[in-house]
């Protein structure tokens, strides 16, 4: 499958902090043959997208939980900062629930955090916004309990990761070895990530298998990264991906659409 969109680090901060998870940049070739897609992804991004000669906008777009299939567009980038668990709310002033399937103009959200932010980014140059959130972040954090309550979601989000050496572990697992109930332990993703345990383990492992497919046999990929058997694996990924995993390697893909439309709400 051609690819339309390339992926760079911009210039940046060299050690953006615990706050950030990443910063990339999407760029849409001059003249896109084949469609893009925008897989399932369970982080907050803040992005500062250009078109043309126009000025930048600066966006929001919160977890996107399954796959989508575009058609490319000329001369579109996007500098991309991804947000680290737990970051949402101090930075934008909304739980990252409320942002899951969404894409908002950042200055559109409600209360003065986001106003005051697309105020403070609006004023700098597209590589030069992942520098400011992070110089930001850590003075969003109110109390002492705003940071325990991240660090206890960036472990349970490490322990539910797949990681090289160890598979992930099961959220009744995660929640005992970190002293909170299962409720407490949902509660607590729905602020800091926007989804549920169980789905951000599904997104994570799919995303794995996007990563390694070339590297491991299904049934062996299948075992490292969580799932009960091969077959397991291959009904995860066409629920996420749209098509199973044979057809995505290989190019049969759903119909491209429009991107999604900002959404104001």
């Amino acid at each position: 499958m051609t690819k339309s969109v390339s992926e760079r680090a911009p210039r940046g901060p060299d050690a953006p902090g615990p706050w950030l998870a990443g910063i990339g940049v999407l760029a849409v070739e001059a003249d896109p043959r084949e469609p893009f897609v925008r897989l399932p992804d369970p982080t907050t991004k803040v992005i500062v997208r250009s078109e043309g000669r126009g000025r930048p906008t600066l966006l929001v777009s919160g977890p996107h939980v399954r796959a989508t299939y575009h058609a490319g567009k000329r001369d579109v980038s996007c500098v991309e900062v991804r947000l680290a668990p737990g970051a949402t709310r101090p930075l934008l002033g909304v739980p990252a629930v409320d942002l899951v399937g969404r894409i908002v103009p950042l200055g559109a959200l409600p209360g003065p955090a986001a106003r005051r932010l697309a105020y403070e980014l609006g004023r700098l140059e597209p590589e030069e916004v992942a520098g400011r959130l992070a110089d930001v972040l850590p003075d969003r954090l109110p109390t002492a309990a705003d940071g325990a309550r991240a660090a206890l979601l960036r472990a349970a989000v490490t322990a539910l990761s797949v990681r090289s050496g160890r598979t992930p572990g099961h959220v009744g697992e995660v929640a005992r070895e970190l002293a909170v109930s299962e409720r407490q332990l949902r509660k607590l993703f729905s602020d800091g990530v926007g989804l549920s345990p169980k789905h951000y383990a599904r997104i994570d492992r799919v995303r794995a298998v996007l990563a390694h497919a070339t590297e491991l046999a299904p049934a062996e990929l299948a075992a490292v990264t969580g799932y009960y058997d091969q077959s397991h694996m291959t009904s995860d990924f066409r629920t996420l991906m749209g098509v199973p995993p044979r057809s995505y390697f290989t190019g049969r893909l759903p119909a491209p659409r429009a991107c999604q439309v900002i959404d104001s709400r």
